[in-house]
């Protein structure tokens, strides 16, 4: 993010290139507070250590996963057969008692048996949450809008942070860590992807491997975006692969953030995206955010 303060339309259009043709950009110099991370990510991995019954009591059957522990073997990619070799937990946004999105949005949940947990998850949360605007002013510079277009759009979005824990893998496993999907939000910021196994799948079929250097943010567009603005940028197949045999034994943890729109926010084709070349596809279709959330919820078994 060196980039963003010194030279903002440079690092705009280099980031706009980016997603244009990937989907996907890495960013180095993220500027967020190291020692959070890694007081968040040693919290995930105390609590995925936890005895199974200590940790399915924050387990909320029928909540869509939206807080608490989603317990290993639940989630699968949209058409999937197998479900994902993972395992996570979600925290999402706080609100005042008699906030009208409360609605939308449910009380965290927090482990005792933790120390920290909280304090740092939700810290890591906030700190994702300010620099996935930075990144939007960016991509709105791109796209041509006004810095701030996104900045009402979400700044009170039901966006979610995820620890996940993908655990070693047995040489009989079936299924994978993540199969082929494309994100439902408007962007995911991705931290702890330098254990191999993310690809994203180009434009001409092939599966290309991510692999940032130590300390670097992949972000990525998702579904929501990619709607909102015609497909202009693309919200890019993805997945994560079972690791060389080698590697079998070791688990995987990362945290991707979740950044999506205010709930009742009206994703509608953006007009400047529409020309004669790019004709709009979702002509009369608008939809809510959050009905958009909830159908994409139940097409990967999470309602």
């Amino acid at each position: 993010m060196k980039g963003y303060d010194a030279d903002f339309q440079a690092f705009s259009d280099a980031l706009g290139a980016s997603f244009s043709r990937y989907g996907f950009a890495v960013i180095a110099d993220h500027g967020l507070d190291q020692g959070l991370i890694d007081a968040a990510v040693n919290d995930a991995k105390a609590f995925f250590a936890l005895p199974e019954e200590v940790k399915r009591q924050y387990h909320q059957p029928g909540t869509g996963g939206a807080r608490g522990l989603t317990p290993f073997g639940v989630e699968a990619a949209k058409g999937a057969k197998a479900v994902d070799l993972k395992e996570f937990w979600h925290t999402g946004r706080e609100l005042p008692d008699d906030h009208p999105y409360r609605q939308y949005m449910r009380d965290n949940v927090w482990p005792t048996e933790i120390e920290g947990f909280r304090q740092h998850v939700y810290g890591l949360y906030e700190g994702l949450d300010e620099l996935g605007r930075r990144i939007l002013k960016a991509i709105a510079r791109y796209l041509k809008l006004d810095d701030a277009y996104f900045e009402d759009k979400v700044q009170l979005g039901n966006s979610v942070l995820r620890l996940l824990h993908y655990p070693p893998i047995p040489a009989d496993a079936e299924g994978v860590r993540a199969g082929a999907h494309e994100d439902i939000n408007v962007i995911t910021l991705l931290l702890g992807a330098e254990e191999a196994g993310l690809q994203l799948k180009d434009s001409d079929g092939e599966w290309l491997d991510i692999a940032p250097p130590p300390g670097a943010l992949v972000v990525n567009i998702g579904d929501m975006l990619q709607r909102l603005v015609n497909h202009v940028l693309p919200s890019t197949t993805h997945r994560v692969v079972n690791p060389a045999p080698e590697r079998r034994g070791f688990a995987r943890y990362s945290t991707p953030f979740f950044l999506h729109f205010n709930p009742d926010f009206p994703i509608e084709t953006l007009p400047s995206t529409v020309t004669a070349e790019n004709p709009d596809r979702y002509a009369g279709k608008t939809i809510l955010a959050e009905d958009f959330l909830t159908e994409r919820l139940k097409e990967i078994r999470l309602i």
